[in-house]
């Protein structure tokens, strides 16, 4: 019985059933085959929905949908074009910073590649960089912010593992900044040589242009320093922040820069929704599957098993990522968190692993995932944007996804990295 259903499921999946409804199927199969009451997973789902951070994932989501529909974007690219805009190869660095910035807030890169693509597109190749440069870099910051508070995936994990999301966003800080220096120290690599002349032709740095481009940003740039100091200072909770982040936007938005009419906000609260929707019904489906594994000792099963084939701490950490890379390019990051971080929690922390180390390490190995050939996401909404074939993303990838593995493994096994603050 167990393989004729774990057969039609597969088929289901194949098909394109909606991950939800294959999570709910498989909870009603696996507690009706021990003999369980179906009762239970109704009992998850309810506890899952008692815990109060849960609260801050519609805040954000709406919060992001904001200002990706506003002209937020543009203001942020000229103020770091004005700040960076001269250096060799400071117009890449710009769109690595802006795009982070706007992923932690959207925390969905196809919403990064698809509102900011049209914009730094022709800005880099303006710049002499080559097509194959440009589509690699916008692909990969894509996702590039989800390091950064307040990154919904972060509050997806925090919720999924038990673990404090503002220790999360603490020690995301640092690799965050990493991922974006060793992509900055590429991209300077790359920055095509200007002739002489080019160069005396470029405008002086002038102080007015800053003075000016940070006025136009004002209140953006009040944004992620509220969140920063109200996080990490401890004066507020994630739930707090968000509730926070959610009304600030929407009065600068609608009110203060008035990008957003009040007859559009409808429009931003059904797309918003939509994604959060999508999120808590897979997260509702998932925590009866994972109370299941839970209960008949499957993570021990599966530790017994690594344990006889994996005897260090260090030949687990390879291992988990070559494992994870693998996730994140066949599965969207959200999927991912809840179906694959309650196996892995309790396996790691029989090899020594800090609770919130593992979060870096699965979250940036999950931001890789994004343009891991062959089925990485960013991959495909870059070719739907820029109307390139696929095979052409995957090339224009491949040494951005060389650096950022270089840099997922200083944050592996250098943890001080990730737990300076603690």
């Amino acid at each position: 019985m167990t393989i004729l259903f774990s057969f039609i499921a597969g088929l289901l999946a194949i098909s394109g059933l909606p991950l939800f409804v294959l999570m709910c199927l498989i909870a009603l199969f696996a507690f009706t085959q021990v003999g369980i009451d179906t009762s239970a997973s109704s009992i998850a789902i309810y506890s899952l929905a008692a815990q109060p951070t849960l609260i801050s994932i519609p805040l954000f989501t709406f919060a992001g949908q904001l200002m990706a529909e506003s002209k937020s974007p543009q203001r942020i690219l000229d103020l770091a074009h004005s700040l960076f805009g001269r250096l060799p190869g400071g117009v890449a660095i710009v769109c690595l910073v802006v795009c982070a910035f706007f992923t932690a807030f959207t925390g969905a890169s196809g919403v990064t590649i698809i509102a900011l693509g049209g914009i730094l597109y022709p800005v880099l190749r303006d710049e002499k960089y080559s097509d194959a440069f440009t589509l690699g870099l916008i692909s990969t910051a894509g996702s590039l912010g989800l390091l950064f508070p307040p990154s919904l995936p972060i509050i997806l994990y925090g919720l999924v593992a038990r673990v404090e999301i503002s220790e999360i966003f603490k020690a995301g800080l640092i690799p965050g900044i990493l991922l974006i220096v060793v992509l900055s120290a590429y991209a300077l690599y790359k920055a095509p040589k200007k002739d002489p002349a080019d160069l005396k032709k470029l405008p002086p740095f002038s102080m007015r242009e800053v003075v000016m481009a940070v006025k136009g940003s004002f209140w953006e740039l009040l944004l992620p320093i509220g969140i920063l100091v109200g996080i990490y200072g401890g004066y507020t909770t994630a739930q707090e922040a968000a509730a926070c982040t959610a009304v600030y936007v929407l009065i600068m938005e609608c009110f203060i820069y008035r990008d957003i009419k009040l007859n559009q906000l409808p429009k931003v609260v059904v797309d918003s929704s939509a994604l959060v929707g999508a999120i808590l019904l897979i997260l509702c489906c998932a925590t009866a599957v994972t109370d299941f594994v839970i209960d008949e000792e499957i993570p021990s099963k599966i530790l017994m098993v690594i344990k006889e084939n994996i005897h260090n701490k260090y030949a687990f950490l390879i291992f988990l990522n070559i494992f994870l890379l693998i996730i994140g390019c066949m599965m969207d990051i959200f999927s991912a968190i809840i179906v694959v971080v309650p196996l892995i929690v309790p396996i790691s922390k029989e090899y020594g692993i800090d609770p919130v180390h593992l979060a870096i390490i699965f979250l940036t190995n999950l931001e890789i995932g994004y343009i891991t050939p062959p089925v990485g996401i960013n991959l495909f909404i870059s070719s739907f944007r820029f109307k390139k074939p696929i095979t052409e993303l995957y090339v224009a990838s491949l040494p951005f996804l060389l650096c950022l593995i270089f840099a997922l493994l200083i944050i592996t096994y250098i943890p001080s990295l990730v737990l300076f603050w603690f």
